[in-house]
């Protein structure tokens, strides 16, 4: 039997004491549940003469018993009666599933009588820490659902969001950038870059490149660039619809032996055609829109084939020759069809004062059911160097319109680095200022010993 405490009052509300009292006469409280102080703790620590531990030394708390007053064994938590789990539900990491951390204590003790945690220690009853891993998960990819499925295309801009149908954000609500903003493509012999510029709200213009073989097996380069006119209606499917279909008439016709100038005319009717289709609207599209003109672009293009280069064009998109060892002159190869053109092949204005006209880039020549007649212009070259083609919209020529611009423009080793030499021509427009759409095709013409001329 453990010796009893010699107090004067009562541990719990203060009542003095007689001695020998085994409960508190006014609370009744059982004064065998507090054990006596000893003179000195088992580690040999100083205690001060009224049993409390001396300065600077931890203080010394009584073991719960192990029956409460009325001689019932106080209740015990066992470790498998709480099975202990993490926020999402799971088993706690390094621990048995269905087993809490930690050691089991004794049963629970006044609250005045839980021993305070030691510094870095874990309270009684509390989980333990979990031992951590030697790499720890990332919860950005091990939550589920966080990775989203296959073909899910996210947000640009928050990176997180999935993308609507209608192209903004779901979940911060950005307008995500649309496919044709910025397009390049590159074959073995002939590169395109287009981009939406700085100030159009979407990118107007389109390219089609192709490779085809001739008759005799030689190769040959296609290069079809399209403006859509901004004043018409729909003019990126105007130019979209232009581009494809004179690349894909040129692929057929080139094959079958047809002359590449001849071909590049049938190509432009063919570009003519598609866009003239779009005009077809049903009737109550006409009556919701009764003031809207007809889809309309320009279109220019190049064919490189047995040492011969056709160029065809209609509007003020434009050629240029340059060629590699920049010792001969860089060309324009088209004539636009602007008012400005006219202005200075009728005499009645010089280039300068024409082109700083406000009615300058006004066109005079278009695809579209709303255009005059159709006048498809070609010409073919046959150059002496080796060299490229730079085809191109008014987006670019309006940064380097002289000649002598445009080849300082184009990298020296353009023949041999196409679509590099395309992302700089672009980036010399956007650099310029970026107010129209840009794009611009290169094509490589290799050297074929033959005398210069055109037909």
């Amino acid at each position: 039997m453990s010796q009893m405490p010699q107090l004067s009052a009562c541990p719990s509300c203060e009542e003095p004491l007689e001695s020998g009292d085994l409960y508190c006469g006014a609370c009744g409280f059982d004064l065998s549940a507090v054990p006596p102080r000893p003179a000195a703790a088992p580690d040999g620590s100083a205690v001060a003469p009224d049993g409390s531990a001396a300065a600077g030394e931890p203080e010394r708390w009584p073991v719960a018993p192990d029956a409460d007053s009325s001689d019932r064994p106080v209740p015990a938590h066992l470790p498998t009666d709480l099975p202990g789990t993490d926020s999402a539900g799971g088993a706690l990491s390094g621990t048995p599933e269905g087993t809490p951390e930690g050691t089991p204590g004794a049963g629970p003790a006044e609250p005045d009588e839980y021993p305070l945690p030691a510094p870095g220690a874990a309270a009684p009853g509390a989980a333990a820490p979990a031992p951590v891993p030697a790499a720890a998960a990332d919860p950005r990819t091990d939550l589920p659902g966080a990775t989203p499925p296959a073909g899910t295309k996210l947000c640009v801009a928050c990176r997180s969001g999935r993308v609507d149908p209608d192209g903004y954000c779901e979940n911060c609500g950005h307008a995500q950038p649309r496919e044709r903003d910025h397009m390049e493509q590159e074959l073995d012999t002939v590169a395109a870059v287009s981009d939406r510029g700085l100030r159009h709200h979407r990118n107007e213009d389109a390219f089609a490149l192709s490779a085809a073989a001739l008759p005799d097996g030689s190769p040959a380069t296609v290069a079809i660039v399209c403006d859509g006119v901004s004043s018409a209606t729909r003019p990126d499917e105007a130019s979209l619809a232009a581009s494809r279909a004179a690349g894909a008439s040129l692929q057929e016709s080139l094959p079958r032996g047809v002359h590449p100038q001849q071909g590049m005319h049938e190509a432009i009717l063919a570009a003519a055609d598609a866009v003239n289709a779009l005009a077809d609207e049903p009737a109550a599209a006409r009556e919701h829109s009764p003031h809207q003109n007809a889809p309309a672009c320009t279109l220019v293009g190049a064919v490189v084939a047995g040492g011969l280069l056709v160029v065809g064009w209609v509007g003020d998109s434009r050629a240029y020759w340059v060629p590699d060892d920049r010792t001969g002159p860089t060309v324009r190869l088209t004539e636009d069809d602007s008012w400005a053109a006219q202005m200075v092949a009728a005499g009645l204005m010089s280039e300068a004062e024409a082109y700083a006209d406000e009615r300058a880039h006004a066109i005079t020549g278009w695809l579209g059911a709303d255009a005059y007649e159709l006048e498809p212009h070609t010409a073919s070259f046959k150059p002496d160097r080796a060299g490229v083609v730079v085809v191109c919209t008014d987006g670019l020529w309006n940064y380097a319109e002289a000649v002598e611009e445009m080849a300082d423009a184009v990298p020296a080793d353009a023949a041999a680095r196409p679509l590099h030499s395309a992302q700089v021509l672009v980036g010399h427009a956007l650099d310029g200022g970026g107010h129209d759409n840009v794009t611009v095709a290169v094509v490589p013409f290799p050297f074929v010993a033959q005398g210069a001329g055109s037909a």
